[in-house]
Parts: C-alpha cells; sequence; structure tokens
C-alpha cells in the first residue's frame, strides 16, 4: 500500500467511525409520541418483581396503574443554593430540578431542566414502601410545616412527608438538601405500631422517555442517553432502551446485568448529566435491580433496598442518596464507586481521562477552557514531536523527489508494474520511507478521537466561552468562521505536502478531503475545530520549515558534487 493509499484508508476510517456511530443513534427505539398525562406516569413496578434472595412482598403487594380519580395533590418547590425542586405530594415525585448554574440548551437565560414531568416529557424520581398497605409513589402524602427554602447561613433543609400504613405503621419520608451540593438524601423512618418484628423493602427508580433534551448534530456521534447500573460483579453497563425493548418482548430472555448484589448503584443518563441512586456502600445491604419497557413509551430501571428487622414500637430508617446533576468527574467520583464512568468517552477512556484531566489543569491556570484547549494541542504536539518531526523530513524528502517521480511517471505510464519497481529503488536509494509520512498519523489517531469525546462529553465545556463569537465551545461555531480558517490551513497543508499520485482519481480525492472536512467540522463543536485548527498550523509550520531544512540540504550535497 503506497502512501496516498494509506492516507485515504486512515481518512475514510476516521469518517468511517462518525457515519457508524449516527447510524447507531438513528436507529434507537423512536420517540414515542407524548401520551395523554395521568395523574403519575406508569412504572417499572406496574409489572411484577420478581423475588431474589432478599424476598421482597410477593408480586401482589406493587402498586397498581394511577387513575384520573387520584386524589388531588400540591407541587412543593424546594429552592436551594444550586437547584430548584419540585416534589408532588401524589406519590412524593420528584418532578422537577432545575440546574441554576446550567443554562437551558435553547434559550441561557433558562435553568436546564433535568427532571421533569409535563407534555412534552417525562423524567421522574419516584420510591415507595412494598408490601400489602405501605405508602408509595401512589399515595397521597401529607407534607409537613417547615421552609422551604435553603437561608443564607443555613447548609441544610428538610423536607417531610408522612402517611400511615393500612396496617397502622406511620411512615415519614424525609428529603434532605444540602448547600453546595446536587445529592439529595431520601430516607424512610417506618414506625412498627404492630405486635411482631417488620423488614420493610422501599425501591428507589427512575421513569423517562427517550427523548434527548440535548439537540446533537446529524453529522457527529451521539452521547449515550438511557439506564445504566454498576456493581462489583457488571461494572459499568449500559441497558439502552434498545435492550429493554428486547427483555419486554422476550420475557425469557437472559438479564444483561446481575438482578441481586449488595453493592452498586442505578442511574438515567443523558448528554452532560445524570441522575443516580446511590445505596450506601459501606453497609452491604441487599438490593434487587431491575430494568424495563413501560407503556406509552416510558423506560423505567431501579433499586429495591432491604432494610433491617424494626421490633415492635421501634423506628427503622431507609436511607439512599439521590444524586441529580451534571456530570462533574471529581464529584460523581467521590460520591459512589464507578460513578465518574457515566462521563462517556468511548473505546479510549484510558486516554481520554488523563487528557481531560491536563485540560482541566491547565484552565485552571488560564481559566478558558478554549486557550486551554490551545495549550493542550502544544502540549500533545510536542509529546509527538519526534514522530512529527520523522514524519515532516519523509514529506519533505517525498517533496524534493517529485520532480524525479513524475519523470517516472511518465517513462513508465504504459507499465505499472515496473513503475512501482522503480518508485521503490528509488526510495532506497534516496533513504525514503514511502509510509514515514503516515504512520505517525495512525500512532496520534487514537489520540484524536480521545480528545473529541473528551471536548463532547465534558460537562464543563458546555456553554463555556473563548474569544468574541465563541460563547460554547461544546456547540458548532455559529458564524462557521473555525471550520473555513481550517479548510485554508488543510488546503496549504496539502500544498506542502508531495503530490506524486498518479491515479487522478486519488489526486482529486485528496484535493477535496479538506473541503469534504471542513463541511463535516461545520457540525462539530467549535473545541474540537479549534484544535484540529491549532493543530494543523503547527503542523504547517513544522512541515514548511522541514521543508526548507531539506532544500538547503540537498543545496548543500550539490554544491559538494561539483
Amino acid at each position: 500500500m503506497d502512501t496516498q493509499r494509506l492516507i485515504l484508508f486512515v481518512i475514510f476510517s476516521f469518517s468511517a467511525l462518525f457515519l457508524w456511530e449516527r447510524w447507531q443513534s438513528e436507529h434507537r427505539p423512536p420517540v414515542a409520541p407524548p401520551a395523554v398525562q395521568q395523574a403519575v406516569p406508569a412504572t417499572g413496578l406496574d409489572a411484577p418483581v420478581p423475588a431474589g434472595p432478599t424476598s421482597p412482598p410477593p408480586p401482589g403487594a406493587v402498586p397498581g396503574v394511577a387513575t384520573a380519580a387520584s386524589p388531588p395533590s400540591e407541587k412543593i418547590v424546594v429552592k436551594t443554593d444550586l437547584y430548584a425542586a419540585a416534589v408532588d405530594t401524589l406519590g412524593a415525585v420528584l418532578t422537577e430540578v432545575a440546574l441554576a448554574a446550567h443554562r437551558d440548551t435553547h434559550d441561557e437565560n433558562k435553568p436546564y431542566v433535568l427532571l421533569q414531568q409535563n407534555a412534552e416529557r417525562t423524567f421522574v424520581a419516584q420510591t415507595g414502601l412494598l408490601g400489602d398497605g405501605f405508602p408509595n409513589h401512589r399515595t397521597l402524602w401529607q407534607a409537613l410545616p417547615g421552609p422551604r427554602e435553603l437561608a443564607p447561613g443555613v447548609n441544610e433543609l428538610v423536607l417531610t412527608l408522612q402517611a400511615t400504613a393500612a396496617n397502622g405503621d406511620k411512615v415519614e419520608q424525609k428529603l434532605t438538601f444540602h448547600r453546595g451540593s446536587y445529592v439529595i438524601y431520601v430516607a424512610y423512618d417506618v414506625t412498627n405500631a404492630g405486635a411482631a418484628p417488620i423488614t420493610p423493602y422501599a425501591y428507589f427508580q427512575f421513569t423517562r422517555d427517550t427523548k434527548t433534551p440535548v439537540v446533537q448534530s446529524s453529522m457527529a456521534p451521539a452521547a449515550y442517553t438511557g439506564a445504566v447500573l454498576y456493581n462489583e460483579t457488571d461494572k459499568f453497563k449500559k441497558i439502552d432502551f434498545a435492550e429493554l425493548d428486547k427483555l419486554a418482548a422476550d420475557p425469557n430472555r437472559k438479564l444483561p446485568y446481575t438482578k441481586s448484589n449488595d453493592n452498586g448503584w442505578v442511574g438515567m443518563v443523558e448528554h452532560y448529566f445524570v441522575a443516580a441512586w446511590l445505596p450506601s456502600e459501606e453497609l452491604k445491604t441487599p438490593r434487587e435491580f431491575y430494568a424495563k419497557k413501560l407503556d406509552n413509551g416510558l423506560y423505567a430501571d431501579g433499586v429495591i433496598v432491604q432494610a433491617a428487622p424494626i421490633a415492635p414500637g421501634a423506628t427503622g430508617e431507609i436511607k439512599v442518596p439521590l444524586y441529580v446533576g451534571p456530570q462533574e468527574q471529581d464529584t460523581l467520583k467521590s460520591l459512589a464507586k464507578g460513578l465518574d464512568l457515566v462521563v462517556d468517552y468511548g473505546i479510549f477512556t484510558v486516554i481520554s481521562a488523563p487528557l481531560f484531566w491536563l485540560l482541566k489543569w491547565l484552565d485552571g491556570l488560564v481559566h478558558n477552557w478554549g486557550w486551554a484547549i490551545v495549550l493542550l494541542t502544544i502540549i500533545i504536539k510536542s509529546v509527538f514531536y519526534p514522530l512529527n518531526h520523522a514524519s515532516a523530513r519523509s514529506m519533505a524528502k517525498m517533496k524534493v523527489i517529485a520532480p524525479k517521480l513524475k519523470a517516472l511517471q511518465a517513462q513508465y505510464a504504459s507499465d505499472k508494474q515496473q513503475l512501482q519497481i522503480k518508485m521503490m529503488e528509488m526510495y532506497k536509494t534516496e533513504k525514503i520511507n514511502p509510509l514515514g509520512g503516515c504512520l505517525p498519523i495512525v500512532v496520534q489517531i487514537p489520540v484524536f478521537i480521545a480528545l473529541y469525546w473528551v471536548l463532547l462529553s465534558a460537562v464543563e465545556l458546555r456553554h463555556a466561552p473563548w474569544i468574541a463569537w465563541i460563547h460554547d465551545l461544546s456547540a458548532p461555531d455559529p458564524y462557521f468562521v473555525l471550520p473555513v480558517v481550517y479548510a485554508i490551513t488543510a488546503y496549504l497543508q496539502v500544498k506542502l505536502s508531495p503530490t506524486p499520485i498518479q491515479d487522478p482519481v486519488q489526486a482529486k480525492v485528496m484535493q477535496i478531503m479538506p473541503i469534504a472536512f471542513s463541511v463535516m467540522f461545520i457540525f462539530f463543536p467549535s473545541g474540537l475545530v479549534l484544535y484540529w485548527l491549532i493543530n494543523n498550523s503547527l503542523q504547517i509550520f513544522q512541515q514548511w520549515h522541514m521543508n526548507r531544512v531539506l532544500e538547503r540540504e540537498t543545496a548543500a550535497v550539490a554544491a559538494k558534487r561539483r
């Protein structure tokens, strides 16, 4: 395979990666049309929950579907320094979380709403107790008086709701909100009013549709949206909606995750944000995971947690933290093992993770993510300098012998086999590796792809400005300035590179490729285009410098021969 064909192979492979990723996103389950909203959407517990080793109550104890005749309720809005949360007293369902520090995709004057329940979207957090007569997410809870906004100087706020089980057991659900934290501590205090010990089970789940709230380019790979879980057995596991469709169609199908465990968490992920139930890792309480397709285009995943036995007259607690917020990697890593893996870096996570750490460190120095990308590009270019130097020298030598190659092409125009033999002899005589200019590119491709996923997935770059017209490095350049400038640099790079291509079709492809990539970059995040632009500019300078060096060396050799 000659140099040009290898270049084309690399380019088309890179393009094929994006096309394949896009094909996968296009063939995910279609978004169901909005259904008529009931008082509370259907949930994962509408179907029987199989009994695991924790032996939860029988399936008949699972609450049924809510009806239009459900009792009236009220929405309680709790405000902290980071978000506003709405809790519906019908079911104590967390129906909305609006993140103050993160802006809406289409209107930066509005907060980003992660959890929500309306005619267009359903993504809610629900909990309840399993068993006949126990209150659950279909029960009308009573909210006790108390503050609804985190006052200055106060670090926590508790919203308490109460209900009574059919057998007289008193149940309180407490939602504790903390200053500077996206974690909501959800706890059940169950008072045993009977004469025998009880061992209650609580479920914690998310119910959502398949809609992706963040509009993504049709030309770029789409970030994952769907259910996830983590435990020591499965490690980090994505359970996409298509898999849940298959499970619904074939109940005997093997589950893609371990159902019962004593560790782990569950969550729902969308681009830049995550909601996750995080049962205690220290207590090693038995828990059962589930994920399933529901009616009306909804899906659910959750976890059932077993409480310690509660003696008659005593009160027991079941507490599970809920994280609802951005995918800030340091924060996620501190909350639960494996939670930081929701940041989707694709197959090159081992490269992407240190790249993001370096990028974040550089941002800490310059306080601008755009300039941090510029500095990161320079650092990466410096690391690969030996390879790039060898590549530039090989390309420069190819440039020098280009007239000789053209003469060979003219001489052996009718004998392609002989032409290849003569070209290889010339490469050997001139001590040129025809692949020398391409192999460094191949080696660097994983780094390029890894950085792409960093720029695509890091919430820190969402709505992060650079200069002037670039107000969001995670969004495409609104005026196409960066793609156009990139096209110019790519054209200059082609001009500086040797063109000993005998096939006119290949020659045309090499000339058109800069334009094709520039058109593709119109739809890519401006941060990524900035990286490619700086990388290209540095490569052009290096290639120009090497061409000059080789010309001087060639001239010096020719002068000695005289």
